[in-house]
């Protein structure tokens, strides 16, 4: 048995307020466990992206959570579950006006190949991007995740612990 006090596991860089990872705390084996407060305007993701061999799980425990998928937003309310297959794309927000509090739960932990798309300002349209944590003095935390366009290397998003920018709901 393990047990921990969400609030003790460190904020992890994220297009959300908070985001806490609970899976090597807890010592989860075979599911990934995330915990989530979006701020209006955040999103559970850097990408509307989609998970090769994860199926993911979110679980509103308040606010409600806007979800893209392929056809088109579903609005996810305190005390629903959305779960999104394996190879479906989807990106959660928080559109409305108060905070949004959820935990993400997927399985198996690996996601095997991952597309992320964002618009790429340069390539005007969404292109697949890659995504690299690098050293930042001036952000909180000492460090940012950077996004760029795998076709043409623009950034298209910035992110430090607690920061959105770049991002488009």
């Amino acid at each position: 048995m393990e047990k921990v006090r969400i609030d003790d596991v460190e904020n992890d860089v994220q297009p959300a307020t908070v985001m806490r990872k609970l899976t090597d705390p807890l010592g989860a084996s075979d599911l990934a466990i995330n915990y989530y407060e979006l701020e209006p305007g955040d999103s559970f993701a850097y990408a509307y992206h989609r998970h090769e061999i994860q199926e993911e799980l979110f679980v509103i425990q308040s606010g409600t959570a806007t979800c893209d998928t392929e056809d088109g937003p579903v609005v996810v309310d305190a005390g629903e579950v959305i779960r999104f297959p394996p190879g479906e794309f989807h990106r959660g927000w928080n559109r409305g006006d108060e905070r949004v509090v959820a935990f993400a739960l997927g399985t198996p932990l690996e996601y095997g190949e991952m597309v992320k798309l964002r618009p790429c300002p340069s390539c005007r349209e969404e292109t697949h991007n890659e995504f690299e944590r690098e050293a930042d003095e001036d952000a909180p935390g000492g460090e940012v995740t950077v996004a760029r366009c795998s076709r043409c290397e623009t950034e298209t998003g910035r992110w430090s612990k607690g920061s959105m920018s770049g991002t488009v709901p």
